[in-house]
């Protein structure tokens, strides 16, 4: 539990059903969580028990004494249907992503009260780092760097922990005068932590100090055993089979490499499971037309919130010349978001499913916390002093093309 024989303590905002806190694990104790959603927060509380550090409440609404004691992490997985390439494109100044400004003016005013969490962790969608041309990626960064804090970012595709191809931007901020392990950092970018759209996105912020950028790095991720087929329920009791003439049209949808796809899965003679998405593509006249993807990858696409019919995934299960379609139950979800089976979900499809695909994948938190967050908290209490680091945080040219 590292030197000091207690638990971390943590903030969790926007915390919805509380993946963040599960990824965390027990070794971190929970100060304060908030969020506006009351089914989210129904979860939360029949999972972890209806403790007093749960605040029901529009982030706009709640005030830095609201939140109690000094943490070490503070977390935010904030909406992120404003900066997703799925969503409306709004950005930072949207009426749900626009909610990191009132997250961070109550992170200013923990700062002010002499309060500052050691650590803040942001996570969102991919596209915060091109969102508005790269200005919200800045602004974050930027805010962070105003604050005392040496920050970087990393995108880590769930993909190697669970069947689930999701991948999210971590921001993490560090108060500067914390001495880092030199484990945590390199001097340029590490693939596969830092894609290309990384190192564009840190060209065009114009105010970050260079000394303020850290090039976070982890170990590379153990080999992924699960497959998407064996987290498919047998008999799941909150969907059901599609009739053969759904099944149908819904191959009837798809494009000619998809149905080439069904056949190759069907010559197999055995059983193989995949995952469909309804898209909007363009046919060969140039038509807009809604087409149904495949995939028998093991991999699952990435789960949405269910704002619509084609947000949610259908499973496809072909057995020979048999082939079955449903809906992804809302456990199977779950399960991709490395929820525990014990975890009780809404009794409603959509509200379970939009808890699922609204979240953050748990063994992502785990590892993050395990590479990053833990060492540099074990770090500093070890070497309290603020010593010279090395040189590691450049950002010129010659460092990171």
């Amino acid at each position: 539990m590292g030197p000091r024989q207690m638990k971390r303590t943590f903030y969790e905002f926007f915390a919805g059903g509380g993946m963040a806190r599960c990824g965390l694990g027990s070794q971190w104790r929970c100060l304060f969580a908030n969020d506006i959603d009351e089914n989210k927060v129904r979860s939360y509380r029949s999972y972890f028990g209806a403790s007093s550090e749960y605040l029901l409440r529009d982030i706009a609404k709640v005030r830095p004494d609201d939140v109690p004691g000094i943490a070490d992490l503070a977390w935010a997985s904030f909406p992120c249907q404003d900066l997703s390439l799925a969503g409306n494109g709004a950005g930072l100044n949207g009426d749900r992503s626009g909610t990191f400004w009132p997250f961070w003016r109550i992170v200013s005013g923990l700062i002010s009260d002499g309060r500052a969490p050691r650590i803040v962790a942001l996570e969102n969608v991919y596209g915060t780092l091109t969102s508005h041309q790269g200005r919200d990626f800045s602004a974050i960064c930027d805010a962070l760097s105003e604050a005392g804090y040496q920050v970087g970012a990393m995108v880590i595709d769930a993909r190697y922990f669970v069947p689930q191809s999701r991948p999210r931007l971590f921001v993490v901020g560090a108060r500067k005068g914390i001495r880092l392990p030199p484990f945590t950092f390199a001097q340029g970018p590490v693939q596969p932590w830092h894609p290309p759209a990384i190192i564009s996105a840190l060209h065009r912020i114009r105010h970050l100090a260079a000394s303020d950028w850290v090039w976070w790095t982890m170990a590379p991720p153990p080999s992924r055993q699960q497959k998407f087929s064996e987290l498919i329920e047998e008999h799941p009791n909150s969907v059901q089979w599609h009739t053969a003439e759904e099944t149908q049209r819904l191959l009837n949808m798809m494009s000619a490499i998809n149905r080439a796809k069904v056949a190759a899965a069907k010559a197999l003679r055995h059983r193989v499971i995949g995952g469909v998405y309804k898209r909007t593509r363009l046919d060969d006249s140039g038509k807009r037309v809604q087409r149904a993807e495949v995939r028998f990858d093991e991999i699952s696409g990435c789960l949405r919130t269910p704002a619509g019919g084609s947000s949610r995934q259908t499973i496809l299960v072909v057995e020979g010349q048999r082939v079955r379609s449903r809906l992804l139950s809302p456990r199977e979800a779950a399960r991709l978001m490395g929820l525990p089976d014990d975890y009780e979900l809404p009794q409603n499809y959509n509200t379970a499913y939009h808890l699922a695909g609204d979240g953050v994948v748990v063994p992502v938190v785990r590892y993050l916390a395990k590479q990053i967050l833990e060492p540099i908290l074990e770090y500093h209490e070890a070497h309290p002093r603020r010593a010279q680091q090395p040189q590691r945080r450049y950002r010129s040219q010659a460092v990171i093309a």
